[in-house]
């Protein structure tokens, strides 16, 4: 997973445009390569760094699942509607988590 900043994004463009006329002319600059590199590897780092921490995020709500499920199954007849309504919540949240670390591992 890369992570770009707006500001790699544009130098990175820029470097490419530049590298490709290069091309065009059969003489590219391997400073150019190297820049664009640089900045890829900036990039996939920091995507390595957000990935990890939306895994701990998933995995902190699986555990709030589990919890909420333990205290549906543990309430009392009064306390059953808020407990079922607070593992719907703790399963909706699980549910965006687990979005963002799919959407994420697939880019």
């Amino acid at each position: 997973m890369y992570s770009y900043t707006r500001a790699e994004s544009r130098q990175r463009g820029k470097l490419f445009r530049k590298g490709f006329r290069q091309a065009l002319a059969d003489c590219v600059d391997p400073a150019v390569e190297r820049q664009i590199q640089a900045i890829d590897q900036s990039a996939a780092e920091r995507g390595r760094r957000e990935l990890n921490a939306l895994h701990t995020v998933r995995e902190t709500d699986r555990q709030a699942v589990a919890q909420a499920k333990a205290k549906v199954r543990t309430a009392s007849r009064e306390d059953k509607a808020a407990a079922r309504q607070a593992l719907r919540d703790a399963e909706q949240q699980l549910k965006r988590s687990e979005r963002a670390v799919d959407k994420a591992e697939r880019q």
